[in-house]
């Protein structure tokens, strides 16, 4: 190993020290997560600088530094099936009726759905306010190579219907989805653990020695499981630094600076998205500034990780912990944010590119007889994002192929999407939150004590847990 990757591997170990620490003295975990962040931007921008993107010593650095980072990653993905299996049981066999089951789904999908055609809009208006248009970009050689791999991906977006979408959540083989073996396995376990819990529901008067048995032994394994969760989640610190000191690293600043009108507007849509989340939580009569504070370290994680799926577990945590939403809803909110009605990846992306590559065919983009279509194809096609790999990719060519526009131009936009999509993957999580927020005050379930209290939670209470 060469002595520059040494000296490399050697700051960002002093560097992960102090992070302990700041672990060791018991500083808050909101403190923490900002700090690695920070500390994260700190080493990538030095790295790079010292070394330049692209070079060999910054390359065999970020192999070591992903260790770290996708390691942690994995470690969340590892307890998400048993996370979604135990909370959902559980759950269900506290619910009074079937009937509220079915009102925590139809509210929780139906505000994604909504904040993904409001989150659309926003991205179209964004578009015009900023000029957006591909007229005039020119083509290199690898932008058309990576037009050719975009097309080659055409067949399997336009193969996406709602029926087959809404076929594949069921749970054929539920021990394959337990595995994560499909791209809609997390809904499929889902759908598998509300049979479990009505099935156990069933017999709860005709075999109630059986029923309390089960339900002594769900009781268990949520407190097991929970407490895993804890453990990792002590660790996101750490995954943020190595995560976000990739993230800078390897970003090319010229690339982003010849599409900076197109991250400016990506990024202003954003926030405007995030507004419109603090509307609806004010609506509900929560207090927004208290619900940012709270919410941050989660979106800190979900910027970095750019892993809506990774996010589930700290979701969970934030929403039942700080926020008040009952656990069983909280992951319902969850688990179907992570794959249906994405506002970033499914809303706000595949608009701003429909509408920069419309002129390219001589369609005007903001007439009513393009942006009505365009909405109900993103709306609609935000369920069939749940089925396929590469997230915001695959939603702008289901729009793009849909509205009959060429896709090869949306490989332009390629070399900046790890930019692009780390504010993407934190909307898509709040949006989650939100719904949970919204199923939960309008059943009158939000424990508004834990809401208001300053306490901090069980993963912040290293003195109490250690």
């Amino acid at each position: 190993m060469a002595i520059n990757v040494i000296l490399n591997l050697l700051a960002a170990l002093a560097l992960i020290g102090l992070l302990y620490a700041q672990q060791r003295k018991h500083g808050s975990f909101s403190v923490r997560v900002f700090t690695g962040m920070g500390l994260g931007v700190v080493l990538g921008a030095a790295l790079q600088a010292i070394y330049g993107a692209g070079s060999a010593e910054l390359k065999t650095t970020s192999d070591y530094l992903d260790i770290v980072g996708s390691g942690y990653v994995k470690l969340l993905q590892m307890i998400i099936m048993p996370l979604i299996m135990v909370s959902i049981i559980s759950a269900i066999l506290k619910l009074k009726g079937i009937n509220s089951l079915g009102k925590i789904s139809a509210l929780t999908i139906g505000t994604l759905m909504i904040t993904t055609l409001i989150a659309a809009s926003i991205g179209i208006l964004m578009a015009k306010v900023f000029h957006l248009s591909a007229v005039g970009l020119t083509a290199s050689a690898a932008d058309i190579a990576r037009g050719v791999y975009l097309q080659g991906k055409v067949e399997t977006a336009q193969a996406i219907s709602l029926p087959s979408m809404l076929l594949s959540f069921i749970p054929a083989n539920p021990f394959l989805d337990m595995t994560g073996g499909r791209k809609t396995s997390t809904i499929a376990v889902v759908i598998f653990s509300v049979f479990i819990g009505i099935a156990a529901t069933g017999i709860h008067d005709k075999k109630p020695d059986i029923f309390a048995s089960f339900e002594r032994f769900v009781q268990v394994a949520h407190a097991i499981v929970m407490r895993i969760v804890t453990l990792v989640l002590r660790l996101t610190p750490y995954g943020v630094f190595a995560l976000m000191a990739q993230v800078v690293s390897t970003s090319s600043y010229a690339d982003i600076l010849h599409l900076i009108d197109f991250v400016l507007a990506s990024y202003s849509a954003l926030l405007l998205m995030f507004v419109v989340h603090l509307l609806i939580v004010s609506g509900l009569g929560l207090n927004p500034l208290r619900w940012t504070k709270k919410i941050l370290p989660l979106l800190t994680f979900a910027f970095t990780s750019r892993s809506s799926a990774g996010a589930i577990p700290m979701s969970v945590q934030t929403q039942s912990q700080r926020l008040g939403t009952p656990e069983g809803i909280a992951n319902f909110a969850a688990s179907f944010g992570a794959t249906i009605g994405q506002n970033g990846c499914a809303g706000i992306y595949p608009a701003m590119l429909a509408v920069m590559i419309a002129p390219t065919v001589g369609i005007d983009p903001f007439t009513l007889s393009f942006i009505a279509p365009l909405l109900a194809i993103i709306t609609i096609g935000s369920v069939g994002v749940a089925g396929v790999g590469g997230g915001a990719t695959f939603a702008a060519l289901i729009v793009l192929s849909s509205m009959n526009l060429p896709v090869a131009l949306a490989g332009l936009l390629i070399s900046i999407e790890p930019l692009i999509d780390m504010g993407r993957t934190a909307l898509n999580v709040s949006g989650s939150v939100t719904a949970g927020a919204v199923a939960s005050r309008v059943m009158g379930e939000t424990d508004i004590a834990v809401f208001n209290s300053d306490a901090e939670p069980a993963i912040d209470s290293d003195r109490k847990a250690a």
